[in-house]
């Protein structure tokens, strides 16, 4: 009795130094949070700055987290033609959003099976999966397939098709947490209860699955609005082409203009002068656009996925 009276007391006196240490603790933590945010802000503070700022300024003092001369002639350059910009960017969520959600539905389809102990032919998919790891077919090939058998040069399934088939790294990610997160029992009382196994994917292994599905969303999407080379090979036509591509065009014209300045005779001074640091800033910000938005949004489903529980002991 004394013992267990003595426990309690010194589980009380610790109770109390925790208590006692804890504020100290979170002003802490809440410094180094709000440094590691700063630390995170502050290239794109300087990304934003230079390019808003004059390209000779640039040249001469670098770059600045204030612009010693305002200027908006990078924007001026960029937005010349404002109307190719504007359906390049609709294009680029169109097929994010599309790629995306194809991408994340193949993945789960393809990773719920071979994760399941009672599915037979779960070694020969794993194979097969694993063996495109290993082995890859080479560029030109791939070019053939898309455009002599599939025939998808300048259409816009030449910029989603390809990203879809297949990312295996992504497949293992998602059947990793199928088979670790999800307990076998909770498929099986769903069978008992006669649910067929669509049902269960989409009603129970989908809703379970929302950290894992969130976090293949955000690598689809920022794979997707960042990929420049799906438009680069397969289209010719200017209204479908992406906005990266766009802007990696538009740098690649601007660097040419620039590097034979000196052969332009009269005109060279003038090409000269063009923004070239700034562009590249400027498109910087212009390519960031909605993707930006993409991390808070999948934030709460990182949140809610994991607030979830399915069996209780």
């Amino acid at each position: 009795m004394q013992q267990q009276t003595a426990l309690n007391v010194e589980q009380h006196v610790k109770s109390n130094e925790i208590n006692a240490i804890s504020p100290v603790t979170n002003v802490v933590l809440n410094i180094l949070f709000w440094v590691y945010t700063v630390l995170c802000l502050f290239p794109i503070l300087v990304v934003l700055a230079v390019s808003f700022s004059d390209q000779k300024q640039v040249t001469l003092h670098g770059y600045n987290i204030i612009p010693r001369q305002f200027s908006l002639d990078a924007y001026s350059y960029l937005l010349n033609d404002a109307t190719q910009i504007v359906h390049a960017y609709g294009l680029s969520i169109l097929v994010t959003v599309i790629g995306t959600t194809l991408g994340l539905l193949m993945t789960a389809l393809f990773a719920y099976p071979i994760s399941r102990q009672d599915f037979d032919f779960r070694t020969f998919f794993s194979f097969f999966l694993f063996f495109t790891m290993i082995f890859g077919g080479g560029l030109v090939p791939w070019y053939i397939v898309f455009t002599n058998w599939l025939d998808m040069r300048d259409t816009i399934w030449a910029l989603i098709i390809p990203g879809l088939l297949f990312n295996a790294f992504y497949v293992i990610i998602m059947r990793t947490f199928f088979q670790t997160s999800i307990h076998p029992s909770i498929i099986e009382s769903a069978g008992i209860d006669g649910a067929g196994e669509l049902r269960i994917f989409f009603r129970i292994i989908l809703p379970l699955s929302t950290p894992v599905m969130a976090t293949i969303a955000l690598f689809y999407t920022i794979g997707y609005w960042n990929d420049w080379f799906n438009s680069l090979v397969f289209i010719q036509q200017d209204k479908l082409v992406s906005l990266q591509y766009l802007m990696y065009k538009t740098m690649m014209n601007l660097q040419f203009l620039v590097s034979n300045a000196a052969n332009t005779g009269n005109a060279g001074g003038a090409i000269a002068k063009l923004p070239g640091e700034t562009v590249r800033m400027a498109m910087a910000i212009i390519g960031m656009g909605p993707i930006v938005l993409a991390y808070p949004i999948f934030q709460k489903y990182f949140v809610k996925g994991l607030t979830i529980g399915a069996v209780k002991g």
